[in-house]
């Protein structure tokens, strides 16, 4: 059975050893877990700064994927948005990333009316570059 938490700060080490966590030097959100038999399995980064708050940073082990925790970390958020009064949580999308668009409009995400954006560059994660040139679609979804 799948649990899906917010992670605590005693379970971050745990946590870190099966799972990237690379937004942990970013303020103003949550983690959410999904744990197998005290595992961590996959989670979730809620950006609480964004209005609506935004899904971030969605990981599955691959040992775990197309068992649909994606969609039970998904629903977690929104359950947790609806509970703070948003009406609508989003989401980016990389254009490239057929599988994962099609799942989040499944779950009844749509695309905010926006054209997709670019964004390249090298950040800090970390404290360790990272670098990247992806194309995202932006997604809400209707709470």
């Amino acid at each position: 059975m799948i649990e899906i938490r917010t992670m605590e700060p005693g379970e971050l080490e745990l946590v870190d050893r099966h799972l990237p966590l690379d937004r942990l030097d970013q303020p103003g959100g949550e983690w959410l877990v999904a744990w197998q038999d005290g595992t961590p399995v996959g989670h979730l980064h809620l950006d609480w700064r964004a209005d609506p708050p935004e899904v971030q940073g969605v990981f599955v082990a691959e040992t775990h994927r197309r068992r649909s925790i994606a969609s039970l970390l998904s629903a977690a958020a929104e359950d947790r948005a609806r509970a703070r009064g948003f009406n609508r949580i989003a989401l980016d999308v990389d254009v490239e990333s057929v599988g994962a668009r099609a799942l989040y409009e499944k779950l009844g995400y749509r695309e905010r009316g926006t054209p997709p954006r670019r964004h390249a560059g090298t950040i800090m994660l970390r404290g360790k570059p990272f670098s990247f040139d992806v194309v995202l679609l932006d997604l809400v979804k209707e709470l």
